[in-house]
Parts: C-alpha cells; structure tokens; sequence
C-alpha cells in the first residue's frame, strides 16, 4: 500500500500533468483569472468593495496579454450611499450600486475628451439630459432635446454636474433591455463630494487615465461586486 506521501505526490504530478491549478495558487491569481466570465474581451474593469454595506472600495483596470490578465493601473472607488445590492433585484432611487458584469457603451463628458482617447465620446451641452422618467419611451437613454415624455423633475440635467460628469462611461446595467423601476442613469464618473447615487466613482486623474486606456475593439466590461458573499464578483 502507498504511503500518504507517496499518494500526495503523485496527485501533485498529476495536476501538473493535466494543467489543472491548485487550491493555493488559484487563489493567488490575478482577479480576473479567478472570475467566471470576464466579458469576452481582452480589457477589463473591477470595482470591488468588502460588503455590500460598504460605500468605499477599488477600481482597476486590466488587460490581458499572452493570455494572463495584467494590472494596467487601479485607484480609489466610490459606490452609492446605501451600499451594494445584486443588478437583477435592484429598484430605482435606492441609492444602491448594482453589481454584476456589464459593457461599457460610450463615454461622454462635459470637459473634450482627452487625448488618445478612442471611445466613442460624447460632449455634453446644455440641452442634454439623461431620462430616468419610467413611462417614458427613453427611460433610461440619453436625450438631447429632453423629450415632452421624460420629466425634468424624473431625470438628470447632465450639464449640472460639472465635476462628476467632467469625464464619465455608459455603464450597460439595464440599457440593452430595460426593466421600467430597476434603475437607470449608472455611471463610471468622477468623484463628487461623497458617495454616488448608485454609480461607481473615482479620482479625476484616474477617469481620465481610463479613458486613455479603453479601446472599443477590446470589448472592455466592467465588473461590480464584494470580496465575498452571494455578490462575490468571482461569481460573474
């Protein structure tokens, strides 16, 4: 009868043998290694915080080269005053960031665009507004002119927020097909005075750097999620 050692051994030799990971380093490899769907595209963002009930985290951005996911820069986030909440259950005005896996759209911004950025980029004007009206036939889209159908009092005025809408992404939660009272108008942006609304928030320089770094053939998505817990972003 082999002995454990011998036994241990030669499960290590077959794990080598057949490519499969050990417990131990799994768990050392980059986040976007340990994730279970990255997007399908060679760039990626995680916005990561302890719990649910935190309103503070991490942003970094990756990029995959020779098939190994690679830190390309990371920075301080914010996420919405109530916290974290799973994207499929989250209801409008919560003040909760939605977690889950999504693509990015476009960017806009009030400020040009900066240089080398490739994004589709679109300035803000006074005349533009995103709809967060629910009966209104562009709940949740970008309008310019605000519609007769989309309320002011139901929508944001983005010229008004020249310091968080400086420079900002699209985020894809509920945009491709929209569920009327799941929320709408979520954002990567710059920092405002403190945490967001439900959108994911950054330092100015490293928006700015984001933008540089993003490029639409890579097919970046960004990933929200906890550490742990049933909104573990490894889950998405």
């Amino acid at each position: 009868m082999r002995s454990a050692l011998a036994a241990s051994a030669l499960v290590s030799a077959s794990l080598l043998l057949f490519g499969a990971v050990p417990a131990a380093s799994a768990a050392g490899a980059p986040l976007p290694a340990r994730m279970a769907d990255t997007g399908g595209g060679t760039q990626l963002i995680t916005a990561v915080a302890s719990k649910t009930s935190s309103t503070t985290g991490t942003v970094t951005w990756w990029d995959l080269r020779a098939g190994q996911w690679v830190k390309a820069g990371s920075a301080s986030a914010r996420f919405g005053a109530k916290g974290l909440v799973e994207g499929a259950s989250r209801k409008q005005n919560t003040n909760t960031t939605p977690t889950g896996l999504y693509d990015l759209p476009y960017a806009f911004g009030i400020k040009a665009a900066p240089s080398g950025t490739r994004y589709k980029y679109r300035p803000v004007k006074q005349s533009s507004w995103w709809c967060e009206d629910n009966p209104s036939t562009s709940y949740n889209r970008w309008t310019d002119p605000r519609p007769a159908d989309c309320r002011a009092s139901e929508s944001e005025h983005l010229a008004s927020y020249g310091t968080q809408y400086a420079y900002a992404f699209v985020i894809g939660f509920n945009y491709h097909q929209r569920v009327r009272g799941r929320g709408a108008g979520i954002f990567l942006h710059v920092n405002g005075r403190g945490a967001t609304a439900g959108c994911v928030s950054m330092p100015r320089d490293a928006m700015r750097a984001i933008l540089k770094w993003a490029v639409p053939g890579k097919a970046p998505h960004i990933a929200i999620g906890t550490t742990g817990g049933s909104t573990a972003i490894t889950r998405y």
